[in-house]
């Protein structure tokens, strides 16, 4: 990233959102009380996990708050959030920034940046995925919606396609596109390793083969093979 185009930014501009991060803030602004991440991820439709990521990214942007639920029952009291009542202190967060010094630091000083950025998209993906059932057998069909579901809630604006026999899923937009563009073998790595990570938790017949990062300026291909039997 330039570090002009850093200094030319807006001071006063606010967050960026995606559109499923601000169905998620539209939820808690719409709601008088603090409410949890079950009742938001069933509101916006979303799995809990993925409307969690997004609830603590709210917070870390200053768009919520988190709190513990007071209770006088027996149990353990759940993580509520509502949407703040005053705007970010201090100006613009610049998380662009931040994923730059993060990449930039495993692009150089990491031996295996790219297996390192792989295993951490792969762990995300396990934990943003529903397990299925023990013995229950995920389709590839199944498999891919789900995976183009979690896409989409991120901000890729997938789209699954067969081409020549090949299964692929075109990602319109890279919701981290200017340091992708500087380090992709870290952030289309995360990526990457983000996809067969869901599809290794699904237990899908399939796997993410490869990811071929913008060939064209608004696409990235991700191809996908099937899984071998001992693989599974």
């Amino acid at each position: 990233m330039d570090r002009r185009e850093l200094r030319r930014a807006d001071p006063h501009a606010g967050p960026v959102l995606g559109e499923s991060r601000a169905q998620v803030l539209s939820a808690l602004q719409g709601r008088a009380a603090a409410t949890s991440v079950t009742e938001v991820a069933q509101q916006v439709g979303l799995h809990p996990n993925t409307a969690r990521f997004h609830l603590d990214g709210l917070v870390r942007q200053g768009l919520a708050a988190r709190e513990t639920e007071q209770r006088d029952a027996p149990g353990r009291p759940r993580t509520l959030y509502r949407a703040s009542a005053e705007s970010p202190r201090g100006g613009r967060r610049s998380y662009r920034l931040l994923a730059e010094i993060l990449t930039s630091y495993l692009a150089t000083r990491t031996p295996q940046a790219s297996t390192a950025a792989q295993a951490a998209g792969s762990a995300w993906g396990r934990f943003l995925t529903d397990r299925p059932a023990p013995f229950r057998q995920v389709d590839t069909a199944s498999a891919i919606r789900q995976l183009t579901q979690l896409l989409d809630d991120v901000g890729f604006a997938p789209e699954a396609t067969t081409a020549g026999g090949e299964q692929r899923i075109l990602l319109h937009h890279c919701p981290f596109r200017e340091v992708a563009e500087e380090h992709p073998e870290v952030a289309c790595a995360v990526h990457l390793g983000l996809m067969r990570g869901v599809l290794s938790e699904l237990n899908a017949p399939v796997e993410a083969a490869a990811l071929d990062a913008f060939v064209e300026p608004d696409l990235c291909v991700t191809r996908l093979t099937d899984r071998l039997p001992d693989d599974r």
